[in-house]
């Protein structure tokens, strides 16, 4: 279903799109990031923090390492400050990255099995499907985050994979 390459070209994205919103974060004041817009989340802080708490849940599945401790509806306060969010987001992509860079073929294929505390139960999807999930569910918030921030008049980066910096 995928490959290496497609999660190294996708961990590339992702890195590239956070980067341009990093940059927009420090430039935000703090009631502006924290207003509630009516998303989903809220606001962009929130819907920034609970996908940065998505992507250390499911890189902490496929990597083994640490995952956040805090549940779902915790996840829009996992990080306390727009600083501490950038800090988190550069080092969490560097994360992806690195796991990207390593997986091999066979580490994409059967299925991957956790406990969701968000179902109540253990889950077991195809691995692949689970890491199509991963960079789906980025794209998704980032777009709502793009959302907000072009209704307050700032422009993100282009969103185009083709238009991705070699």
């Amino acid at each position: 279903m995928i490959t290496p390459e497609y999660c190294q070209t996708m961990a590339r994205y992702n890195a590239w799109q956070n980067d341009g919103l990093r940059k927009i974060v420090a430039e935000m004041d703090t009631d502006a990031l924290t207003k509630d817009r009516g998303a989903f989340f809220g606001s962009i802080f929130k819907t920034l923090n609970h996908l940065l708490w998505g992507d250390a849940i499911w890189i902490s599945r496929f990597d083994g390492g640490e995952g956040p401790d805090p549940s779902i509806s915790e996840s829009v306060d996992f990080t306390p400050t727009p600083a501490v969010w950038a800090a988190d987001r550069f080092r969490m992509d560097a994360r992806i990255t690195l796991w990207a860079q390593s997986v091999s073929a066979i580490d994409l294929v059967g299925d991957q099995t956790w406990y969701s505390f968000a179902a109540g139960r253990e889950m077991s999807k195809p691995k692949s499907l689970c890491v199509m999930q991963l960079f789906n569910h980025q794209t998704h918030h980032r777009g709502q985050v793009h959302a907000m921030l072009t209704s307050i008049g700032i422009s993100p980066n282009d969103t185009d994979l083709p238009f991705m910096p070699e």
